[in-house]
């Protein structure tokens, strides 16, 4: 991907190699396959670019001496062989007239030698980035199937260090740095800072600008357009900003930013994992191991990979990140078996059967020990893909991080499909339905377990978790000491695509919390948003949108529940926009 930060030097390669610094690219939403650029030429047929609709630019001739091929005019969308001839030599000349030369673009120049990048007979690519977050319909766990080369992603980094002994090692060997920018702003109807949006996501506190995003990824893709020897991948990612708080996870080395400190911006390690292709399985299989994405939704943390800036209430409450392993089997080349083990949701894997002592044994948690986290145990995930119409329809069910439901971290049982169809190559519409719970919530109304959780007696009592703990429920009979907390989600993305810069998202929703267990009031919302992506170039995006939010049967907005603050609105208008910007 890709971010101008004109304070990176080149070392900054280096010192990623050398100290194994964490980086990380789009959040597993999944993108067609391309061809790796060469040695001095980074940044050919990017998987997120999908194919390439770009037109000739005009672009002056530099004083840097032609490349072998490079006649008449140097323009790398005419003469792709001119392509280090334009960039010239220096570090921040590369860097800068690499931007210069995607402005305006839908996608980088493309090399005519490059190998294919998708396997014959796959589906074709229903989408191109710009102007959509994706190229392949999403899902995740695995880097895709059948339509991925390594070093393909566009990036203005590597095409700036393209030039260097590290550049062309890494061009060589398929490894890349890159990243993005990503500030945004709000105008809302609440008033309480910080805080009074919630439960609108990635737009936390009303009325401010903020560093949503500061994404690095050092990743290499395993080669799965091939079919006759294995492969293997990586990714190390680190973010840092205000949306920390969606991906960190229950682990020591994060939670005291979130859990004892709520700190406003905070980093995190989202993705970390190696994997292995063997193309020998069927039509080829992935297995992934360590923190990776978890699987379903439409929406994914990391900005890019989504239509908008903000976030539906269904994306908002449910699952995040798992750590364990994964599966992907494409049967068929249309169809694909996803099986995988994890250690939950949100769970660090050192908390699986780790005991903390119980000050206040209750009947929740009746023994003088309790576990540190209930939902650190082995779960399993299972999802099913397949593709139909030419690429133009995609329907994903699963059921991911299963276990035995007990309240948790961040433990939930999610059910639900998603299903994109694209009507043409203006019109496509994405929806998505799940049914998630949690198994012995604890009862808010219920005077024993209140006390349990205000003395100690509880996993996540404030003694433990003195902020952001998981929400107890709101259960609907005062004598019950826990219940099982359902929620309810379902949303649509309707996209309408006019040229390979813009594209126009109306975003209905409807969700029931019908416990109060995820967003902390027992209510349901709708919500009706419209977001409008537009891309200065295939590096530059802006997303201004304006959303109607509105809880049905309780006041959900403009409180703050860690400061005391009671909700005091049932609804929210919201105008929000970001800035995407790669290097």
């Amino acid at each position: 991907m890709r971010a101008v930060i004109l304070t990176l030097a080149a070392g900054v390669s280096v010192l990623a190699l050398s100290a194994g610094a964490a980086m990380a690219q789009q959040a597993d939403a999944g993108a067609s396959g391309a061809s790796a650029p060469q040695p001095v030429a980074a940044g050919a047929l990017s998987p997120v670019y999908g194919p390439q609709l770009a037109q000739a630019a005009a672009a002056a001739p530099t004083a840097t001496p032609a490349a072998a091929g490079c006649t008449g005019q140097v323009d790398p969308y005419k003469n792709y062989a001119c392509l280090d001839t334009y960039l010239g030599t220096g570090f921040f000349e590369r860097l800068y007239n690499y931007y210069k030369l995607e402005w305006g673009q839908a996608g980088p120049p493309s090399d005519p030698n490059a190998p294919p990048s998708r396997r014959d007979g796959w589906p074709p690519t229903p989408q191109t980035t710009p102007p959509m977050p994706f190229t392949e319909w999403p899902y995740g766990g695995t880097t895709d199937l059948g339509v991925t080369r390594p070093g393909s992603v566009d990036s203005p980094f590597m095409a700036a260090i393209g030039n260097t002994s590290v550049g062309q090692w890494m061009n060589d060997h398929g490894f890349q740095f890159y990243g993005w920018v990503d500030p945004g702003f709000n105008v809302s109807s609440n008033s309480v800072r910080p805080g009074g949006n919630a439960p609108i996501a990635y737009a936390y506190t009303p009325n401010t600008v903020q560093l949503d995003q500061f994404v690095v990824y050092l990743d290499k893709f395993p080669d799965t357009v091939q079919t006759d020897h294995l492969d293997w991948g990586m990714r190390l990612s680190a973010i840092y900003g205000e949306n920390y708080r969606y991906t960190q996870s229950y682990a020591p080395w994060t939670t005291y930013q979130y859990n004892k400190n709520n700190q406003v911006n905070g980093y995190d390690f989202p993705m970390v994992y190696g994997e292995l292709f063997i193309p020998q399985i069927l039509q080829g299989t992935m297995v992934r191991v360590g923190r990776y994405i978890s699987l379903p939704d439409i929406e994914a943390q990391l900005a890019p990979n989504n239509y908008m800036y903000t976030h539906s209430l269904t994306y908002a409450y449910d699952n995040y990140t798992n750590e364990g392993i994964q599966t992907t089997t494409a049967i068929t080349k249309q169809l694909m078996v996803q099986l995988g083990v994890s250690v939950g949701t949100e769970a660090w894997i050192g908390h699986w059967g780790q005991q903390i002592n119980n000050p206040d044994p209750n009947p929740l948690f009746p023994g003088t020990q309790m576990p540190k986290d209930p939902g650190a145990v082995p779960s399993w995930t299972a999802c099913v893909r397949y593709t139909w119409n030419d690429g133009n329809d995609n329907v994903y069910p699963c059921a991911d991080a299963i276990n035995d439901g007990h309240w948790g971290y961040n433990n939930i049982q999610w059910w639900g499909t998603t299903y994109y169809h694209k009507f043409n190559d203006q019109w496509h519409v994405s929806t998505e339905f799940y049914d998630i719970y949690s198994n012995r919530v604890p009862n808010l109304n219920n005077p024993t377990a209140a006390a349990a959780i205000a003395n100690g007696g509880t996993p996540f009592s404030p003694q433990y978790l003195a902020n952001n703990a998981p929400n107890a429920a709101s259960c609907h009979s005062v004598s019950q000491l826990s219940c099982t907390a359902t929620a309810i989600g379902t949303v649509a993305y309707i996209n309408y695509s006019p040229d390979p810069l813009n594209n126009f998202s109306f975003r209905p929703e409807y969700y029931d919390d019908e416990e109060g267990w995820r967003t902390g009031v027992r209510t349901g919302y709708y919500a009706f948003s419209l977001g409008w992506q537009h891309w200065l170039s295939p590096q530059i995006e802006f997303r201004p949108e304006i959303g109607y939010y509105r809880s049905i049967s309780a006041k959900a907005f403009n409180g703050n529940a860690l400061a005391g603050i009671t909700p005091n609105m049932n609804y929210t208008v919201l105008g929000a926009m970001d800035m995407i910007v790669h290097f």
